[in-house]
């Protein structure tokens, strides 16, 4: 049996399994072949034609450089494993450009650092990523607004402090979520906006003394602009924070949000029925239908809320410049966050859109509470012209008298209103018995809530139509970006197609 000293010895550490290259550089060079390789190469193009352009190297050297890029087995590369003969991906890269391309391969770093490099790839993965989560949050806004046309006359009560409080329609829960969901959107596209510039050209932070066109590249890229100021550019984190406060906020909605439907899918609530598809059973209870889904949309959102914290809390008291706190180990958070927002959204659309209400149990429902009585209270006002606070204090000793008595608020009448004010002010009010029923009607309380954000049904009709044509506007903004970034993308080969150590006739159209 090997002692203890032995082990150690064969692990060359005395600290088994915490060396530099185990802890940092493999696991960094894992990240960087899955995520960085492609844009890593994107931007190669967008400098080499830039350099080209602005005439810092020649037409024979760039040909030279594009063959070496050209001959780059990207498959090959992502099986590779971190082996030490290597600091990083970066360098294993250019090796290979320049065992084609020979010393003219060298050049393609000039002007350039990895300090602005790196920076660019990580805006190129966040901007795809950001792009992804708006995506699927835009389809469950559409099926939001799916189901809430559905939905848009079935009475449901709403609560506040978590107790019965007035009446509404689902439609009016849906609609209020859809507009948290709206604003979680225009922070992820704020945060998109912040991301999609461009640091290339700042090199290590003073950026350089070579007549670098920066506003060039950035177009070659599909950035909307430049970070101008360089330092800024490669020591500025804070379009991290703002991505990571971005999706944190929308995982606390989307949780706060599956925690409503948990609760309404009880068979105390008797609400809501989650589909066959996103339930399961017991294995030792058969009657159990548990709505996992949901359980597993607030967990996976309290996990994405954790991805925002320690993006957040490895950037805190970091020191303002080029510093690995905001690189390779913070940079996976940040991309687990977003893929976890497009997945926890994409769940959550289908569970909403194949859910269904018990309609028929929470009209009953609403019918029978007191939840309508601020209706009554408002009526005494207009009706009986009394101060409010008085009709508030009459319609208070309705509903206890009605508790007392063990009545619902169906049988509630305008005697009884009566007994209640005399106990009160000391006389009856003597109320039409229709105008009575009519005010604790659920439906009619609805009806006449009619101003802006209401629950009258041509209101809940107008917001529906409104929410659909920003939708609309939205995804085709979101479909021009893609497409617009695909092109330029594209571009980048289209430009460099016929370059090589030979050709002479070389493309400068541009994107």
């Amino acid at each position: 049996m090997a002692s203890k000293s032995d082990i150690l010895k064969q692990e060359g550490s005395i600290f088994p399994g915490a060396t530099y290259a185990e802890v940092v550089l493999a696991p960094a060079y894992e990240n960087a072949k899955r995520y960085l390789l492609e844009p890593m190469i994107a931007i190669h193009k967008a400098h080499l034609i830039m350099l080209v352009e602005q005439k810092l190297i020649t037409k024979e050297d760039a040909g030279a450089i594009m063959d070496g890029i050209r001959a780059l087995d990207l498959k090959r590369l992502k099986q590779t494993t971190y082996d030490g003969k290597y600091e990083d991906l970066f360098f294993l890269v250019e090796s290979k450009i320049m065992e084609v391309a020979g010393e003219p391969g060298g050049s393609l770093h000039l002007a350039r650092s990895r300090n602005d490099m790196g920076v660019a790839m990580y805006r190129l993965v966040l901007r795809e990523r950001l792009q992804a989560a708006v995506r699927s949050l835009l389809e469950f806004q559409a099926t939001l607004l799916t189901v809430a046309e559905k939905y848009r006359e079935t009475v449901v009560l709403g609560h506040t402090h978590t107790q019965q409080a007035q009446p509404m329609v689902f439609s009016h829960y849906l609609l209020g979520f859809y507009d948290v969901v709206e604003r979680d959107m225009k922070r992820l596209k704020a945060a998109y906006d912040t991301c999609n510039k461009s640091p290339l050209g700042a090199a290590a932070l003073t950026t350089t003394g070579f007549p670098v066109d920066r506003s060039r590249v950035a177009e070659l890229l599909g950035f909307s602009g430049i970070v101008e100021n360089a330092y800024d550019a490669i020591g500025g984190a804070d379009y991290l924070a703002e991505i990571a406060a971005a999706f944190q906020l929308a995982f606390i909605n989307l949780g706060r949000f599956s925690q409503d439907l948990l609760l309404w899918c009880t068979q105390e609530f008797s609400a809501l029925r989650v589909a066959d598809p996103y339930v399961q059973t017991s294995s030792i209870m058969p009657q159990k239908r548990n709505p996992v889904s949901l359980e597993h949309i607030r967990a996976l959102s309290s996990s994405g809320v954790g991805n925002a914290q320690t993006v957040l809390q490895m950037l805190h008291n970091t020191p303002y410049g080029d510093i690995n706190d905001t690189e390779d180990d913070l940079q996976p958070y940040l991309w687990k966050g977003l893929r976890l927002l497009n997945q926890v959204y994409r769940l959550t659309n289908v569970v909403v859109g194949t859910a269904e209400l018990n309609e028929e149990t929470l009209k009953e429902r609403a019918r029978k509470s007191f939840a309508s009585v601020t209706e009554l209270a408002d009526t005494l006002f207009r009706e009986a012209h009394i101060p409010f606070r008085m009709a508030h204090a009459i319609t208070t000793k309705v509903v206890q008298l009605a508790l007392k008595k063990g009545m619902n608020a169906t049988e509630i009448s305008s005697n009884f209103v009566d007994e209640a004010s005399v106990a009160v002010i000391g006389r009856p009010l003597q109320l039409p018995e229709k105008t009575v029923r009519e005010a604790l009607d659920p439906e009619y309380f609805i009806k006449v809530r009619s101003i802006p954000g209401g629950t009258a049904p041509h209101e809940i009709v107008r917001g529906i139509e409104e929410r659909k044509e920003r939708l609309k506007t939205n995804m085709q903004l979101l479909i021009s970006e893609t497409e617009r970034i695909a092109s330029c993308m594209q571009k980048l080969d289209t430009i460099t197609r016929n370059w090589s150590m030979s050709d002479e006739n070389r493309s400068n159209t541009g994107c």
